[in-house]
């Protein structure tokens, strides 16, 4: 049993896609406990996925499928006109996909992660939240459903009696509003090791994080998240490795951690 403060790490990962490759997940997949795995609509392919999948249970990373928009050229941070419908069936079907390596492959999904675009529309817009929701309860009701707290995403996984997984953001400014400060704005992304280790503290320990505009926003998470497309990715995790490890912070799985929660 966990009996000091504990948190996930994850990122996204598998966004590799044939030729081209994005990210060092061999170097991130030995600092995280969690990955979230592109699914192939916005990233990915199958040999990716295998890959990953694969490179994920050797190191005794838990996966998540990260389901996006179809976008490959926008990398699905680029907000597409969406039917619930449309999106309960492009995530269902994304998650699906992963799973087959999976399976076939000796391991089990533990969460799902909705990605860039996707994951930003349905922190506010409560119909695509449960179209979200809805996906993944019809796919196995036992996934953790990661959303950041207070939002209609959050919602949407308690509504539909999933066990949910609240995020934060490590490397990425906030808004007062609690949103993420947009990625065209400079410094929305956060490079600076030290930064994203103190900002990690703060969330934990603390439970609040600076805003973009001074001020403090107060934030519960169980899960955080370095975006594994981030240049200085690791150096950022080794951070925050050290900086839990000098405050008593225990890193677990996302399962592990919402199990302690409860026991």
């Amino acid at each position: 049993m966990l009996t000091r403060p504990c948190v996930d790490l994850n990122a996204d990962l598998g966004e590799s896609f044939g030729p081209y490759t994005l990210g060092n997940d061999s170097q991130v997949l030995r600092l995280i406990t969690s990955a979230n795995i592109a699914c192939g609509m916005h990233a990915g392919d199958p040999r990716v996925m295998e890959n990953t999948v694969r490179a994920s249970r050797e190191l005794g990373v838990s996966i998540g499928a990260h389901p996006g928009f179809p976008d490959r050229v926008g990398f699905g941070r680029r907000n597409l006109e969406a039917t619930p419908l449309e999106v309960e069936t492009d995530v269902l079907y994304q998650i699906g996909a992963l799973n087959a390596f999976a399976v076939s492959n000796g391991v089990q999904l533990q969460h799902v992660k909705a990605h860039g675009a996707l994951y930003n529309i349905a922190v506010s817009q409560t119909e695509i939240a449960a179209a979200v929701a809805r996906a993944v309860v019809r796919f196995d009701p036992r996934l953790i459903f990661v959303a950041p707290v207070g939002s209609a995403l959050e919602h949407a996984g308690i509504e539909a009696g999933l066990p949910v997984s609240r995020e934060g953001f490590a490397d990425r400014g906030y808004n007062s509003d609690s949103t993420l400060q947009s990625r065209q704005i400079p410094g929305a992304v956060i490079s600076d090791p030290d930064n994203a280790s103190e900002r990690a503290h703060q969330m934990v320990k603390e439970h609040r994080v600076s805003t973009v505009d001074g001020g403090w926003l107060p934030i519960q998470v169980d899960t955080l998240c370095v975006h594994g497309d981030n240049p200085n990715a690791i150096e950022i995790l080794r951070a925050i490795r050290l900086t839990f490890e000098r405050d008593g912070i225990a890193i677990a799985k996302m399962a592990d951690v919402l199990k302690a929660k409860v026991s």
